[in-house]
């Protein structure tokens, strides 16, 4: 059975090390959710952490199987009702077996206790499937992009590949 809680800045370590498996480096190639062919660098650090579970309606949500942490998201409220997920992180080793469902259905049940009527984020462009399995969860394509920016504050990686840009998806809730 998944149990989740919140984080506290006692787990801002092992939730790097789980994002970071998750996204860069050789462990994420064992995952789906890999970007390592598109950056390197690290996705997430204790620091950038620790602001985001500091952050005023923001938090860092993590999922547990028994004691081992097996995903994690980060939440925060915005203008107009609406939520912000991103850094949706499964465990490589369990991608593909419901977890990032149950992540996403218990990220959308905070959001409306929050009172938010919409889910948005935003997916490097070039993550074609990711975007889909997104999409298949009723997330829609705004039309709205961003320029990835590589060296800007809070945005970890070094873009291996020209013009990265992000999409931004939402889901009425």
């Amino acid at each position: 059975m998944i149990r989740f809680r919140q984080a506290v800045a006692a787990d801002a370590p092992a939730v790097a090390a789980l994002v970071n498996s998750a996204y860069r480096g050789e462990s994420s190639k064992r995952g789906w959710t890999t970007e390592a062919d598109l950056l390197g660098g690290l996705r997430a650090d204790e620091p950038m952490l620790l602001e985001m579970m500091g952050e005023p309606g923001s938090r860092v949500d993590l999922a547990f199987e028994g004691s081992a942490l097996i995903g994690c998201v980060n939440l925060k409220r915005e203008a107009e009702r609406t939520c912000y997920l991103g850094m949706l992180t499964v465990d490589p080793a369990r991608q593909a077996a419901g977890l990032g469902k149950q992540i996403m259905a218990r990220s959308e049940e905070l959001a409306r206790d929050w009172g938010c009527a919409r889910m948005r984020m935003t997916v490097i462009d070039r993550r074609a499937e990711l975007i889909a399995y997104y999409e298949r969860r009723g997330y829609a394509r705004t039309g709205k992009t961003s320029p990835f920016p590589s060296k800007a504050p809070g945005v970890m990686g070094d873009p291996k590949v020209q013009g990265l840009t992000f999409v931004e998806l939402v889901k009425p809730l």
